[in-house]
């Protein structure tokens, strides 16, 4: 048996958005269609769908269980962390910190560091990107996990389009050397003090970072059979 679940920090979105609502919300992205493609035409029958894509709010203290326990160490621990964490966020039975890239190599320091907190691992990193996010348009998204005291968070840094720069954590979880890596291949973020930030997946000369949402869908060469795919919407004829 399990308490009453607990959605006060939740974000609903109805089904339709009014203009004045997404005037009021951290939307990212409108998807319109079946897969958000509008660079070719659209095969689904689903080209008058509507979707905002919407970032969780900040969350309101208490957090809730051992999520408060966590934020208090990290806040005793930090000493800049009114300045290193941009927001709080508890949504799908997660606690996530938004930190600035400035701070990001003193913020997984003392996570790892402090008895209280004691992340061992970071699993990894995420690239995410998000155009119409000004100023924030590359997310990097990292997870941590504490052996110690069996807990989860995740840590994310932003870093506009224009100055794709983050520092690598490296230094303090050399097993994310590969998956920095990666994150620079698909997405194109330059993790500074990475001891060497090649690419990992695509072909050394490879043009652009496939996973980025401004990539075309099709009609890219294909270097090693010169062959070509095409556009979605030229891939089959619908009768």
């Amino acid at each position: 048996m399990t308490g009453p679940r607990d959605d006060s920090n939740l974000l609903v979105v109805p089904e339709v958005v009014p203009d004045t609502l997404l005037t009021t919300l951290d939307v990212v992205e409108v998807k319109h269609g079946m897969f958000g493609a509008n660079d070719g035409g659209d095969t689904t029958g689903y080209d008058g769908l509507f979707a905002p894509v919407v970032l969780p709010p900040a969350a309101v203290r208490p957090y809730g269980g051992w999520f408060d326990e966590v934020a208090d160490a990290l806040a005793e621990a930090v000493p800049h962390y009114d300045a290193a964490v941009e927001k709080v966020v508890v949504a799908h039975d997660e606690l996530s910190f938004v930190v600035s890239r400035e701070h990001l190599l003193e913020f997984v320091q003392h996570l790892r560091d402090d008895p209280r907190l004691r992340f061992e691992m970071c699993m990894g990193v995420s690239g995410v990107h998000w155009p119409q996010d000004t100023g924030h348009e590359l997310h990097a998204v990292y997870p941590f996990l504490s052996i110690t005291h069996n807990r989860r968070v995740r840590v994310e840094v932003t870093c506009p389009d224009d100055d794709r720069h983050i520092p690598s954590i490296y230094s303090v979880y050399p097993a994310n050397d590969w998956h920095e890596r990666e994150t620079y291949d698909f997405f194109g973020i330059v993790f500074d003090g990475h001891p060497s930030l090649t690419r990992i997946e695509m072909p050394d000369d490879w043009p652009g970072h496939p996973q980025r949402k401004d990539y075309p869908l099709g009609g890219i060469p294909v270097e090693y059979k010169g062959a070509e795919i095409p556009p979605p919407n030229e891939r089959r004829h619908y009768y």
